[in-house]
């Protein structure tokens, strides 16, 4: 019987880099058949312009797919509810022998139902905030994690050795940015603005909005304001503060494009300015100054993100999935 690999691309689109990797990388080594679960036709388009050279892959609808107007810029959609979709997915999952997903959602169906499948779960993140203790982190055969330190916490706990393993941070490999250059006419420095959408990580509440004024009345510098996508949830007056200052030649707003997690504004930033996050790592692949406003965080926390390791383009990929083939996963 023809072994099958399934990924799920179900969940915001700041999952996809932190996933797609993977997906590039089997195709690379194995002619194995790959299936990617979609959740939207924004997951759908993206997809399936960077998986045209590939004849192993299929992008496939889930059950509960949702058509959204999509302009081909990969701006984060509304999602159809998750758990239905998983349960609609169930029949098609348990045909594969492996499914990757870089949430912990998915393993709902592990957690629950017996199943044939192997489930692998990825990191999305540096993994210094996880809830490491959830109850579905033992319903997956083999979980990736960035570093070997993050590792460790789970070994700490308890959690059997080999179903674990440290790459590196996937999302390293994800070369499909939006922008190459920063998005401004002139020279100036560029300082990324990304606070946290967590409040008790968070400098928006307290310090963000005044940030925010007083680098764009400063003048010296070009400013990304571009919040963790989920911000604009508990924080809807971002939105009005981007309406405010959105028009400027010295200002980019982003809430919800795909530049936002693609790596680009990190990639081009020469400040980062911000809380806690697994963004830090993205922008220390190039050593820059990086800022944390500890608005009300215990001293340390967002330090100890760039603390979690980092192996740059060295991944191994290959070892997942030799574990996958040999039976050993």
């Amino acid at each position: 019987m023809t072994r099958k690999v399934a990924f799920l691309f179900l969940g915001e689109t700041l999952l996809i880099p932190h996933l797609y990797p993977i997906v590039e990388a089997l195709t690379a080594t194995s002619d194995v058949p790959i299936e990617l679960w979609v959740s939207t036709s924004v997951h759908e388009t993206l997809l399936a312009r960077w998986t045209a050279p590939f004849p192993t892959v299929r992008i496939r609808r889930a059950p509960g797919f949702r058509a959204v107007v999509d302009d081909g810029s990969g701006r984060n959609p509304v999602l159809p509810a998750k758990m239905p979709m998983l349960l609609r997915l169930l029949p098609y999952l348990r045909r594969v022998d492996v499914v990757v997903c870089a949430e912990q959602t998915s393993l709902w169906l592990p957690r629950l139902f017996p199943m044939r499948a192997k489930f692998v779960k990825t990191s999305h993140g540096v993994g210094s905030m996880s809830a490491r203790d959830d109850p579905r982190r033992r319903a997956a055969a083999l979980t990736l994690v960035p570093s070997e330190l993050e590792r460790q916490t789970y070994l700490d706990r308890g959690f059997a050795p080999e179903r674990f393993v440290a790459t590196g941070y996937v999302k390293a490999d994800f070369t499909h940015r939006t922008h190459a250059a920063p998005p401004f006419a002139d020279t100036r420095p560029v300082v990324l603005y990304t606070p946290h959408w967590q409040q008790h990580r968070s400098s928006w509440w307290r310090w963000g909005a005044d940030v925010v004024r007083r680098i764009v009345a400063d003048g010296r510098y070009n400013l990304i304001f571009a919040p963790h996508q989920r911000l604009i949830e508990k924080a809807p007056e971002v939105a009005d503060l981007m309406r405010e200052i959105g028009d400027l030649p010295h200002v980019h707003c982003d809430i919800d494009g795909f530049a936002m997690v693609d790596g680009s504004y990190t990639g081009v930033a020469d400040v980062y300015l911000g809380d806690t996050s697994s963004q830090v790592i993205e922008f220390l692949m190039r050593p820059r100054p990086c800022v944390f406003l500890n608005a009300g965080v215990p001293p340390g926390r967002a330090i100890r993100t760039t603390r979690c390791g980092f192996a740059g383009r060295s991944w191994t990929t290959s070892r997942m999935w030799w574990r996958c083939w040999t039976g050993r996963l």
